[in-house]
């Protein structure tokens, strides 16, 4: 019995498409799932990244604090300021109100 051309080469092609097929489904497959260590790596690396704001933001936190403080401070010196102000005032309207000084006599 002889082998028809035509069959051997359509068996010749469904043979490499079933390998073409399995060579694209399994790397399809192995590129589809990620392993339990590339997560965790993944998520190592986030969570270094979280903690570098944090560091961040807490710094920020206390540069704000300090700013705040001298802010405060600094009000307090300026209310001070005003009622050494309001009293030189009073001082000089009760000068300026004053009848001027006599020449003396004599």
């Amino acid at each position: 019995m002889e082998a028809n051309p035509k069959m051997i080469q359509v068996t010749r092609g469904v043979e490499r498409l079933s390998v073409l097929g399995v060579a694209i489904l399994g790397g399809l497959s192995l590129s589809a799932c990620a392993t339990k260590e590339y997560v965790d790596q993944r998520i190592d690396e986030v969570n270094t990244h979280i903690s570098a704001v944090d560091a961040k933001a807490t710094a920020a936190d206390q540069k704000a604090d300090q700013a705040l403080s001298a802010a405060q401070s600094a009000q307090a010196g300026v209310a001070q300021a005003n009622q050494r102000i309001d009293s030189l005032t009073a001082t000089v309207n009760s000068l300026q109100q004053a009848p001027p000084p006599r020449s003396p006599r004599g």
